[in-house]
């Protein structure tokens, strides 16, 4: 079978069912696994794909994704040209494991993908939150408020409808717009004073872990006496761990884990 992946997410999916061989072309900004992808053709960025170039790869299947804003155009574009497509929207963990056996199935490695789906499902139920937390929760009513920030300026963050809220909460933290259903929205400097969240982890969406500049939070004079401000309490987890539905979300819990480990304590 041969297979074009335009998202990351997919990408990785295709990888952790042992399929990468399957894949003849990849997005842009796939960077993951770096010795699959690097041999890979590219047919454009996430939002710019080239479908004619998708095409010209001849692919039995195309997996898109509806989760980044505007990549619909790019499902359209596909869509028009006649090519067999598959384009997940996961909002919540769940759907991850879902998205996991589907594509599992389209490539003809079921078994697969129930027992990757079936490892996902394990470590992302509530019950493993105790577990694996080592004892460092705060107390049931006062755990950590953890901002996650997409983006910094203007500041934006996952609501309910957003895997990455789900993981906050199963690190034992809480997201100060976990109950908004919403998949992300801007949040005004004066509104993460109201908030006062115990902790910020940045995870700006399309920037490498090296270009995030944590002293943007901390200079910003709106925040300057806030307790995560004077206590330094801003986190770097990258984008590519949270912010992607792929089996990495693995690790990205297991980073919000930690911070929510050293932030627990003060807050208790």
């Amino acid at each position: 079978m041969r297979v074009v992946s335009l998202t990351c997410s997919n990408t990785e999916i295709v990888a952790a069912l042992g399929c990468a061989e399957m894949l003849v072309g990849v997005d842009d900004h796939s960077d993951f696994p770096p010795e699959v992808v690097a041999r890979l053709p590219r047919v454009g960025p996430d939002l710019s794909v080239d479908v004619g170039r998708v095409a010209a790869l001849e692919p039995d299947l195309v997996l898109a994704s509806l989760t980044v804003p505007g990549h619909e155009a790019v499902v359209e574009a596909v869509d028009r040209a006649g090519l067999p497509y598959v384009a997940p929207e996961p909002t919540s963990l769940a759907d991850v494991a879902r998205d996991v056996r589907e594509i599992a199935a389209r490539l003809g490695v079921a078994a697969r993908g129930e027992e990757l789906a079936a490892e996902l499902e394990a470590a992302f139920a509530p019950s493993s939150r105790t577990e694996a937390s080592g004892g460092a929760e705060a107390p049931a009513g006062r755990r950590p408020t953890v901002l996650l920030q997409w983006w910094p300026k203007p500041v934006i963050a996952p609501g309910r409808h957003s895997w990455a809220s789900e993981l906050i909460e199963l690190a034992g933290g809480r997201n100060p717009l976990g109950h908004e259903p919403v998949k992300s929205r801007p949040v005004p400097d004066e509104e993460v004073r109201e908030m006062a969240p115990d902790a910020v982890v940045l995870s700006w969406c399309g920037v490498a872990p090296d270009k995030v500049r944590p002293d943007v939070v901390y200079r910003n004079p709106a925040w300057r006496d806030l307790l995560f401000v004077r206590r330094r309490r801003v986190f770097l987890v990258p984008e590519a761990i949270v912010g992607r539905p792929s089996p990495r979300l693995l690790d990205g819990l297991a980073a919000l884990r930690e911070v929510v480990r050293e932030v627990a304590p003060a807050v208790a």
